[in-house]
Order: structure tokens, then sequence, then C-alpha cells
């Protein structure tokens, strides 16, 4: 028996993506696009969720939809997150990729807080209208279970403290015939701020007899192995903590095979990591494009090195190789990151929010009925 057994994502009638090491790379919008989850893979991520796309998008055939829709050479099991708020509008999406991109998993975020998405009811709001979770959940579920791909859901506590989503929707989840449930252990009034509430997690476990996947507060592989632990968790969600640190999902596969820990990369490692990240990128639409697209990464990678403001001026603004391969080799590579830098949140944090933006009249009812709820998809990424 391994010390942290694999984690088996079963659709109904019985398709199964197996995950060796249950770590999933959580879906980041502008983030994880191929190149990112090629980088993650490499170092030992088990599932590598693409960007959020919406299943109108799909359905539409918008252009952007699709060029997001890429997937690496790498990437055996090809994961989607879709995002949705209309029963028939998520299925016809589900068919879509499964039937024409051949995708092995689908993942539902239930989880956004972004406003111009609550607002409307969608994303970490949308759980509370349970009548609309449960077609959704059944629909899509039906729509991927016929071509045998799992259905996993993404999703937070609740609301706000006074209005929890999340035991409900694991039931719901569990009836529909979701595969897994993972809980950003954290309400919408809360976004990033503050800390994981990982006793929650724990309650869901208790709950439902689907997988768990614990989010939230996750920054260096020993958290992960403490929230399963304390949470009994079947495994774990990485986001805001690979930030810059692509390496932190070889440190993770390293524990969870019960091996020691490495030492943290030093300067000229983290360097050769970003290069290979760079190729990645212009591999995809080219060498200006994919400089210009590291850029938003270097504040991440370099955090906490002595790197020196000129170096990081340059960095920030790179749209070559000769310029990166330059800049790159001023610095010092033995250097070694200072031990208070570890454990540290990474991305952003931010404040609670005073309130989370509703409908009018949200939080009256539990179910939403018939209502149309399209204007939620409007101006989400991902067309």
């Amino acid at each position: 028996m391994p010390l942290y057994p694999p984690l088996s994502l079963r659709a109904p009638s019985g398709g199964t993506v197996e995950v060796a090491t249950p770590v999933v790379l959580a879906p980041m919008a502008g983030i994880t696009n191929p190149a990112y989850r090629q980088l993650c893979l490499e170092q030992g991520a088990g599932l590598y969720v693409c960007e959020m796309i919406t299943s109108r998008g799909i359905v539409e055939r918008n252009p952007k939809t699709f060029d997001m829709l890429a997937f690496a050479p790498g990437e055996t099991v090809r994961s989607v997150q879709l995002y949705g708020v209309d029963p028939e509008v998520l299925a016809r999406g589900t068919r879509i990729v499964c039937e024409e991109l051949g995708v092995h998993h689908i993942d539902l975020n239930l989880g956004c807080p972004v406003p111009k998405v609550t607002r409307k009811g969608g994303g970490g709001v949308l759980p509370w209208k349970t009548d609309r979770l449960a077609a959704i959940l059944r629909a899509t579920v039906a729509a991927a279970d016929a071509y045998g791909v799992p259905v996993t859901i993404k999703t937070r506590i609740g609301i706000d403290a006074d209005h929890e989503t999340f035991l409900d929707a694991g039931r719901i989840a569990q009836d529909a015939g979701v595969a897994a449930i993972a809980l950003h252990a954290r309400t919408v009034q809360e976004a990033y701020a503050g800390h994981a509430h990982w006793d929650r997690i724990a309650e869901l476990v208790e709950a439902v007899d689907i997988p768990v996947l614990g989010n939230g507060d996750i920054w260096e592989a020993s958290d992960a192995t403490d929230m399963i632990a304390q949470t009994g968790a079947a495994g774990v969600v990485v986001g805001r903590g690979c930030l810059g640190r692509p390496w932190l999902f070889a440190d993770l596969a390293r524990a969870f095979a019960g091996l020691d820990p490495r030492p943290y990369p030093t300067l000229g490692e983290v360097a050769a990591m970003l290069r290979r990240h760079a190729e990645l990128l212009a591999g995809l639409h080219g060498e200006r494009w994919g400089l210009i697209d590291l850029r938003k990464h270097m504040a991440w990678y370099f955090k906490g090195f002595p790197v020196g403001g000129e170096v990081r001026r340059g960095l920030s603004t790179v749209s070559s190789f000769a310029e990166l391969d330059d800049l790159l080799g001023r610095l010092d590579p033995e250097a070694t990151l200072p031990a208070d830098e570890l454990g540290k949140p990474r991305g952003r944090q931010g404040t609670p929010r005073a309130h989370v933006t509703l409908p009018y009249g949200w939080l009256d009812s539990r179910e939403v009925g018939d209502a149309d709820l399209s204007d939620a998809e409007s101006d989400v990424s991902g067309g």
C-alpha cells in the first residue's frame, strides 16, 4: 500500500482516470496554458487542469475559446474546467470537448468569487440555488458519461459565514454521479484573504462518500501532507502556491512517496526553470509573444531572491531570448532563498469583502427555477 493511495476518478458507467500522485494543478486564468501545464507535469503534477473555459463559448464555436483548448504533447490526460449556468449548454459543451477534443476529465467551476460573476448568479454563489446546481450536475455527468469521462467539481464553503453551501453541494454532487469534489476552504466573501479553514474540508470528508480534495494555503509540500493528515482528504489541489514555483510538484511527489525533502532550488536552478518555461511559451505562439507572456511570472519566480533592481526591471520588459539570457547571466547561480521566505503566501490575497455582490433577492430562496442566468457568462474569460 503506497503512503498516499492514487486518486481514482470514476464515471458512473465505469470510465476511470487514475491519478498516481493525488496532486492537482488548479486551473488559473492566464496561467495554466499548455506551456505551464507541461512544465508542471514534468515536475510531477498528477492532474493538470486547463484554465477555465465557458461552455457557451464552446457551443457558439468562439475562436478564442478553442484557442484556449489546446493541449501540450505530454498531456496524456486532457483535463478541462468548464464554467456555465445553464444545464443544457453545459451538456452540449461537454459533448463537444469529449467528442472532438478527446478530453478525459471535466471539472466544473462552482467557486469563482469575482464580483462581475457573482452579481449575476454565477460562480461561487450558484450552489446556493440547489435546484440549478442539481440540474447542472445531472446534465453534465450524463453528457460526459456517454464517453466514459468522469466529472468533478470545485467549490467553496459558501457565500459567507451565514450562507454555507458546501455540505449540500457535496451531497447533491454525490447523488448526481460526480466523481470527486474539491473544496477551496474559504467563502466567496473571503476570496483569497486570511487562512483557509481546513476543518471544513474534514467536515465534507465525513459528509460524503466520494473523494474530497483539499484546496487552500498549500505553500510547501509539508502543507499538503499536513492537510491530508488533518482532514482525511483524498488529495490536494494547488493553485497560488505553485506560481513561479513549478518545482513544488516535484516536492509534492517526493512527499507523497514518503521521500525526504530536497533543498530549495538555488537561484541558478530557478533561472533554468524559468528558461524552460520561456521555451515552452515560445513554442505556442512565437518568441516575442512567449517572452511577453512570461513577464507576469518574473516576480513570482524571483520572489525573495537577491536579484537586484536593474535586473528585475529588465526582466519585467523582456521580449527576446537574447535579452532574457543576458539578464539571467547576471544572476548569482549559487544564491539561496532566505529561510524566512519559505511558506509565505503567493499571488493575490487582498482582504475579505464587506459583502458579496448578488442578484436582487438571491438569498430569499434556495431555488431559482427556470430563471435565465446567462448574463453570468457574458464577461467571463474563455469566450
